[in-house]
């Protein structure tokens, strides 16, 4: 089982189904709309857009576990999105990303480490799993990596699609 084995829920209801993204890169990113890092939507969403043809997904997971920055309902955290962001990208259901009701999808991210080795808990909201195409978790990068991060950039040119 892979990552894009897990099922998830969309934000507007209904599976995910991150199935359809096998083969693809996937760009799985906790999100949230009250956070110091926020600002961060408008990099991820310039990352789907440049990336979209050579086969990258960005994934937006909400997540209200750090300081109850994404309160929102559903419905909240797409109008917020798409207004201050002009967010495209998929966005799931908001879910726990840390403790004993963490999301299977988490369950099979956080095992990776990052650059700094951090395995374990998710640290904060912003904090961005890379998967490969054939599903595997291929890098794991902290909040405080910005989308436009040369980093990260890198990494996600290695991992998409030939």
């Amino acid at each position: 089982m892979t990552v894009f084995d897990t099922p998830i829920d969309a934000l507007s209801g209904g599976p995910a189904d991150l199935a359809r993204h096998r083969g693809k890169a996937l760009l799985v990113v906790n999100v949230a709309s009250r956070c110091g890092l926020t600002p961060q939507y408008a990099g991820l969403q310039k990352l789907a857009e440049t990336y979209a043809d050579r086969g990258l997904v960005v994934l937006g997971v909400p997540c209200n576990q750090f300081a109850g920055q994404e309160p929102g309902s559903a419905a909240e955290i797409s109008e917020f999105c798409q207004v201050n962001y002009g967010v495209t990208f998929p966005l799931t259901e908001k879910v726990d990303v840390n403790g004993p009701n963490r999301h299977p999808l988490y369950a099979a991210l956080v095992d990776t480490s990052d650059a700094d080795g951090h395995t374990g808990d998710v640290r904060w909201n912003f904090e961005k799993f890379l998967v490969a195409p054939d599903g595997t978790v291929a890098a794991r990068f902290a909040p405080s990596v910005e989308p436009a991060a040369d980093e990260l950039r890198i990494a996600i040119e290695k991992t998409l699609p030939a």
